[in-house]
């Protein structure tokens, strides 16, 4: 088993940024995918951002691309999202979510956290 546990959401104006943080324990495995997800009200869970633990590789939706970032601490085994720029469409609840070989979809992970709120004001 592997827990997840999210920090960092809030409310920020349109244009300001939030750093998201997710701290894995358990049985962790060096060779895994952790990942952001989002969910907005009445709409279906989407990709965000995930990184290959061991590689370092990283992917982003195209609607953040240039504007999150996400990186990790290895000794920590705990992963960042960076937001900048922030706009009103990115207010969701997002999720950390890890797999030993997690993708795009939501389906390909096994363990997610209990989500942090965002809300971006205009």
């Amino acid at each position: 088993q592997v827990q997840l546990v999210e920090s960092g959401g809030g409310l920020v104006q349109a244009g300001g940024s939030l750093r998201l943080s997710c701290a894995a324990s358990g049985r962790t495995d060096r060779n895994f995918v952790m990942a952001w997800f989002r969910q907005a009200s009445g709409k279906e869970r989407e990709f965000v951002a995930a990184i290959n633990w061991s590689l370092g590789t990283t992917y982003y939706a195209e609607s953040v691309k240039g504007r999150f970032t996400i990186s990790r601490a290895n000794a920590k085994i705990t992963q960042y999202l960076q937001m900048n720029s922030l706009a009103p469409e990115d207010t969701a609840l997002y999720y950390c979510a890890a797999d030993a070989s997690g993708g795009l979809e939501p389906f390909e992970y096994t363990y997610w956290g209990q989500g942090t709120q965002v809300t971006v004001s205009p």
